[in-house]
């Protein structure tokens, strides 16, 4: 019984940190607005970026800027999304698969995804935990 309650209080606080890591990726997510608002800058205003008339970048470099910025937003923020639903499936001990992967791809997010994902799996691949969990 007292494994059921420490793999019970594993779970729990390792749904906190995906909660935790979950939203300190969304932020590292949010750096390339820097680019997003130089790329606009430099598309819709171009001359104010050229020293002398005709030294402007081309608008389409500034739009290449915002696009991947956007792309690589868009990347992180789902990203960070995963990680959230992987600490609610931990949390609501459902998809005990879903939760594996979950923690697989957390390891990408040096150095904390990583240690969240390794801890994760150290204790979903306990035989004691598997049956906690639903579906």
């Amino acid at each position: 019984m007292a494994q059921v309650d420490q793999d019970q209080e594993h779970l729990k606080l390792l749904s906190i940190f995906h909660y935790v890591v979950g939203c300190v990726a969304g932020l590292f997510a949010c750096f390339p607005v820097i680019h997003v608002v130089m790329g606009l800058m430099i598309a819709l205003n171009p001359g104010s970026f050229g020293g002398h008339r005709g030294d402007e970048p081309p608008a389409l470099f500034g739009w290449l800027f915002v696009i991947f910025g956007g792309v690589f937003i868009l990347i992180g923020w789902s990203f960070a999304a995963t990680i959230i639903l992987g600490g609610r499936f931990i949390a609501q001990r459902k998809h005990y698969t879903a939760c594996v992967i979950i923690a697989a791809i957390a390891c990408v997010f040096f150095p904390f995804g990583t240690a969240l994902g390794v801890f994760t799996l150290l204790v979903l691949l306990r035989p004691s935990v598997k049956p906690l969990f639903t579906s």
